[in-house]
């Protein structure tokens, strides 16, 4: 468990889990508490003290337990919960989910996940001095954790983009492989991966904008919170192109291949026209009359070979010049 305080008209400062009271946070001062949990479970033992602390409710830790996969949302009268899946890249287009719940209330956010999340670090680590999120309200900045989640499919998104663009550089050399065909199953794999993870965000980003979610006076969470849902959209169109991008590194390997096809089938064509044109020579020379030709001997017998050796070497000038072969 991790607690930091931030106070606009002082300083930030972490907070040990004994110092955290929810009663004693000012409206200009905003707690935030990220809570890692592990495999085993173990963050379940912090959470009756942190719910008592933050005066929750009796239903709370209940709710908290019920940390499941999959994206959820819950009001509950001075908080809410907002269940939602982070995308990490584990490399070679594998896309792992991260569930992060956000527990937001009056002028305190938590933040429970499984393990070590990379979005959190980064907030972490950017934040290293004293900074004016003490002005924030609780929504707002719960509204900031959720777009770093966004902002995880979209960088998910850019390493697939760059997996496509190294795809079909190597379709468009000079040789095409049937292994590109694998390539280009895991990079479906990846796109239906990224769809199905971020698709089910629409409700819980759809709930949030509306206007009786969360209302207040000034308006400020509102605005937060429909900017979040565009941004949600606009994810939601990139990772919906993945998809066409498949499509069309798919058809460009096909056009490739029948590119190598051609390419093969006109030189098939190409020597079977010149091993013709060759036996016609040679069939000519096996008629039976008689013909000065025919009695030149050993001469006669060299000659043909060369002559039908010049006639072959012509053609294949003649063929690379042209771009036949």
């Amino acid at each position: 468990m991790r607690a930091l305080l931030f106070d606009a008209d002082g300083d930030d400062r972490a907070l040990e889990p004994a110092q955290i009271d929810g009663t004693r946070v000012g409206e200009r001062q905003l707690l935030w508490v990220d809570v890692e949990d592990d495999d085993a479970g173990g963050a379940d033992a912090l959470l009756p003290d942190l719910v008592q602390r933050l005066g929750l409710g009796e239903d709370a830790l209940a709710i908290l337990r019920e940390r499941g996969s999959t994206t959820r949302l819950q009001n509950v009268g001075d908080w809410f919960l907002a269940q939602v899946v982070a995308v990490e890249h584990e490399g070679q287009l594998r896309f792992g989910g991260r569930v992060l719940a956000i527990v937001c209330g009056a002028n305190f956010v938590v933040s429970l996940h499984r393990g070590p999340l990379a979005l959190i670090d980064q907030l972490r680590d950017r934040e290293r001095a004293d900074t004016r999120i003490g002005t924030l309200s609780a929504e707002s900045f719960a509204a900031s954790l959720l777009d770093w989640v966004v902002d995880s499919y979209l960088r998910a998104v850019s390493d697939f983009e760059a997996a496509v663009d190294r795809l079909e550089v190597a379709v468009l050399s000079s040789r095409v492989h049937q292994e590109c065909l694998p390539e280009l199953a895991q990079l479906r794999r990846g796109a239906s991966r990224l769809r199905r993870m971020l698709s089910p965000h629409r409700q819980v980003f759809g709930s949030l904008a509306r206007p009786d979610f969360r209302p207040s006076e000034d308006g400020v969470a509102d605005r937060h919170f429909r900017a979040l849902e565009a941004h949600f959209e606009r994810a939601m169109d990139a990772v919906e192109n993945t998809r066409e991008l498949v499509v069309g590194s798919f058809e460009l390997f096909t056009t490739r291949s029948a590119e190598r096809t051609n390419d093969t089938m006109r030189v098939l064509t190409f020597v079977t026209v010149l091993l013709g044109s060759l036996a016609v020579v040679v069939g000519a020379l096996g008629m039976n009359f008689k013909a000065p030709l025919f009695d030149s001997g050993q001469r006669g017998f060299w000659g043909a070979i060369v002559a039908m050796l010049v006639i072959a070497v012509v053609g294949t000038g003649l063929a690379r010049w042209r771009r036949w072969i």
